[in-house]
């Protein structure tokens, strides 16, 4: 059957202008039989050109459609030829992976071009090849390959026959390609391996090596990895070479216990996926004498007393050290001999190599040789390894002796006698004992009274320096109560030895007691006509002394005995005496003018006892009052006793040394209230009442009573007082002290002096009966009570409460002459202002606001 193929062809233009392009032939009409082979020339054509043609791709002046075409018909009559082949049957390659199964593996596409229904016979050659064809052109293969064991490709002819004979053939090559089916395994690897500890990183311990049956290693890379976690070693993955991370310490834990170190290598024949094996590496870690011998110090200070025995161990180093190293002799060491200051002879490693310091020689504390090197021993000892490479370590040990309490303290005399006179104050020293100690070093002795030392009344009157031994007394001693005191010292040094010694202090005899007489005090009434020569109301004194005898005394009427009318008798050389009128009295002519006689007696002793040419002569006294009378007189002339009018100034001041204030003020205290009980005992005892004057009894002319001069004393009490409290004034804000119990303030901080011309106010004292003060009573006072001079003294006034701040000091003129007469027993003083103000009190309430604020001067250090 012939067809007819139209061929089609584009009519090219070139350029505007340039010319035309024209197919020679055609159309045309041409004949080509079926069974010309690919490649076979169908028809041939001229193209002619009257443009130049420029080298290059045709440039296209026109994208429309073509507008002309030329035809070209192929006629294809039949032949009656072979089988025709479709595809690219003949050339074809199939690729099959290994352990596919058995199976349709390609599909032969033939037909007969002459008659496309008749029935084509398939056939394979070789028939040796696993393969087979159906009638239908299906190419089976007949088993499962393998890679490994297979050839790696067949070559197969394909042969289609045709009804009429006829065939065509066609070449196939089926490739079997290698899949990752197989398991890698290790070849030789050892198991066990034994590394030394301390190894570098980076140091090659091992390698595994692999190999993976499936080809020649072509397919895949092996890879190598471990399982086992562990920070010692690494394994490269491309090579299998194991190396050392980090370095290994067989002496820390847990290899210390458990040397071995396990591993879990794997290898694998993919990244991903595939096939892998594992196998497993034991690391046994050597032990090395990698470390020194140590210790838990390398400086000791042992303290060893003088007495200790010969060959005591004073110290076992080998308990203090050792060495870490697991295994002997890694772990195995000695101590070498002692060298150092004073070691020789003294000290020595018993038994040789250990760590025993054992005490050789002597260490008695006063010894020459010992005392030359101090007492104290430097000793090195050296602890060295047994093994290589021998480390060696210095232990440094200083031997200090102690000295020990051997000896008792010992009195340089078994007995001691001191003199003390029985005058001798408090405090005196009466002598010294003194002990020595043979010890060294000398650490002291302390002294004491064991025994005795007392009195009635007076315990331990006497008292030891516990230092220096110094006796002295602590009370008077007195010779008639005591002549001798005998009692034991003791010497105690600081380790409780003591020795003891007698002392004798003899009390020396001296006249240190004062006469008494009875009575002490008495009054007596003499009349005015009493003869002279006779004994007054038969008055007699009987005086004793405990250290003069009777013909010892001496009496003398000290004061009072005003125109000598009275007199004792005896007068010396007895202890008892009689009160004698020794001159008359004489009222009527004005001769005598006191009734009334205060006489003060003195009674001495001339200490004739003592035997001595010069001695103290001690005073006793005895008060008489004597009134004078006259005999049936009807009229009693009494007299007014002269009173003494006291003035009292207290002066605040406060000296933190004058801890006696307390006493002497309570002193004073005391003597004033026993004064003013005299005093009213005396007014009631000799100003009684007297009776009427007798009508019958002759009148005497009283003298004119003169007037009484009335002395002024001034007394000042110096008041020191303990300022223990604090508190801020609220008006102010400055801090002040206070006294919790007296009240007395002052302010905190004031320590400068009072400024230049500021006095405190000035005070007069005048005598009663004058109308001026004297020069001299005028004086102004300075905090630190110094009297100056008479001058202008300024004032410090107190300003309103618009500002509430100090004035400032004006200078006036104390009041020297006052506007009024001055009344008797009376005090005139100055109106001055106050130059202080007060504080207020820790415990009152602020100040109201609308009240003036208290202004406060500066004056420095003043208590107010």
């Amino acid at each position: 059957m012939d067809k007819l193929i139209l061929l089609y062809f584009l009519l090219g233009v070139i350029g505007p202008g340039g010319g035309t392009v024209t197919f020679k032939g055609l159309p045309n009409l041409v004949n080509v039989l079926e069974n010309q082979p690919a490649g076979t020339t169908v028809f041939t054509f001229n193209v002619t050109s009257t443009a130049t043609v420029k080298s290059g791709f045709p440039y296209i002046i026109n994208t429309s459609p073509i507008t002309k075409a030329f035809e070209l018909g192929v006629i294809l009559p039949t032949v009656n030829g072979s089988t025709a082949l479709l595809g690219p049957l003949l050339a074809v390659e199939l690729y099959i992976p290994e352990g596919t199964a058995a199976g349709t593996i390609y599909q032969i596409n033939a037909f007969d071009p002459e008659d496309a229904s008749n029935t084509l016979t398939y056939s394979l050659t070789p028939a040796s090849a696993p393969f087979t064809v159906s009638a239908t052109g299906t190419i089976i293969s007949t088993k499962v390959f393998d890679f490994e064991t297979d050839p790696k490709s067949y070559s197969l002819v394909v042969q289609v026959t045709d009804p009429k004979g006829l065939s065509a053939n066609g070449t196939m090559i089926v490739h079997i390609t290698n899949i990752n089916d197989e398991t890698p395994y290790f070849i030789g690897t050892t198991s066990t391996y034994t590394i030394p500890e301390e190894q570098f990183p980076g140091t090659v311990v091992a390698t595994v090596t692999a190999a993976d049956p499936d080809a020649d290693g072509s397919i895949n890379t092996l890879l190598y990895s471990i399982n086992t976690p562990t920070e010692y070693f690494t394994i490269n993955q491309l090579t299998g070479v194991i190396q050392i991370a980090m370095l290994i310490d067989r002496d820390a834990n847990p290899l210390r216990l458990h040397p071995n170190i396990t591993l879990e290598i794997q290898v694998r024949d993919s990244p991903s996926g595939g096939h892998s094996n594992t196998t497993l590496l034991t690391f046994i870690i050597e032990d090395l004498n990698d470390n020194p011998p140590t210790c838990v110090q390398y400086a000791y200070s042992i303290a060893v007393p003088e007495t200790e025995p010969l060959n005591t161990v004073l110290k076992n180093l080998a308990l203090d050290c050792n060495d870490i190293d697991v295994q002997a002799p890694n772990n195995l060491f000695n101590f070498t001999g002692i060298s150092g200051l004073g070691s020789n002879q003294r000290f020595q490693l018993s038994p040789s190599g250990s760590g025993n310091i054992m005490l050789i020689g002597d260490l008695n504390f006063e010894a020459p040789n010992n005392l030359a090197v101090g007492n104290e021993y430097s000793l090195t000892v050296a602890i060295q390894d047994i093994a290589w490479p021998y480390y060696t370590t210095y232990i440094y040990v200083y031997v200090k002796t102690t000295p020990v309490n051997e000896y008792p303290p010992v009195f340089n005399s078994s007995s001691y006698v001191f003199n003390v006179s029985e005058l001798s104050p408090p405090g005196s020293k009466i002598g010294q004992v003194y002990a020595t100690d043979l010890d060294y070093p000398y650490i002291g002795i302390t002294y004491s009274i064991a025994a005795g030392g007392s009195t009635l009344g007076a315990t331990n009157i006497f008292w030891i320096d516990p230092n220096s031994g110094n006796l002295q007394l602590v009370n008077y001693a007195d010779y008639e109560t005591t002549p001798k005191y005998i009692f034991t010292v003791q010497a105690t040094d600081p380790g409780s030895k003591m020795s003891t010694a007698s002392v004798t202090v003899n009390i020396l005899e001296a006249n240190d007691e004062k006469p008494k007489c009875l009575p002490n005090y008495y009054s007596l009434a003499v009349p005015v006509n009493q003869a002279v020569g006779t004994n007054i109301q038969n008055f007699k004194l009987t005086c004793t002394d405990r250290d003069s005898g009777p013909t010892s005394f001496q009496y003398f009427i000290n004061s009072g005995n005003i125109n000598n009318h009275f007199a004792f008798s005896p007068s010396a050389g007895s202890n008892i005496t009689s009160l004698m009128l020794t001159n008359p009295f004489d009222y009527s002519s004005g001769g005598d003018t006191t009734w009334n006689y205060n006489l003060i007696v003195y009674i001495t002793d001339g200490n004739l006892l003592s035997a001595k040419a010069t001695g103290l002569i001690q005073t006793g006294t005895v008060s008489l009052f004597i009134s004078v009378y006259v005999p049936g007189l009807t009229t009693l002339t009494t007299t007014t006793t002269p009173q003494n009018v006291y003035v009292t100034q207290t002066l605040n001041a406060y000296s933190a040394t004058a801890w006696y204030v307390p006493f002497v003020i309570t002193l004073g205290s005391l003597l004033l209230l026993g004064l003013l009980g005299l005093l009213i005992y005396l007014l009631a005892k000799y100003c009684p009442c007297r009776a009427s004057p007798q009508p019958d009894t002759e009148m005497l002319i009283p003298p004119e009573k003169k007037k009484v001069k009335h002395d002024v004393f001034w007394e000042m009490t110096k008041i020191n007082t303990v300022f223990d409290g604090e508190a801020q004034d609220p008006i102010t804000g400055r801090i002040y002290e206070y006294n919790s119990k007296s009240g007395a303030r002052r302010w905190k901080d004031t320590q400068q002096p009072i400024e230049s011309g500021q006095t405190l106010p000035q005070v007069a004292v005048l005598p009663v009966g004058t109308t001026q003060p004297p020069e001299s009573t005028v004086k102004a006072v300075t905090p630190r009570g110094t009297p100056n001079k008479r001058e202008k003294t300024p004032t410090n006034p107190i300003k309103s409460e618009e500002n509430a701040k100090p004035a400032t000091p004006k200078e006036t003129t104390p009041k020297t002459q006052p506007e009024k007469p001055i009344t008797p027993n009376k005090l005139q003083t100055p109106r001055e202002p106050s130059p202080y103000a007060e504080p207020v009190r820790p415990n009152r309430s602020p100040l109201s606001p609308r009240r003036s604020p208290k202004v406060y001067p500066n004056v420095p250090n003043t208590p107010f």
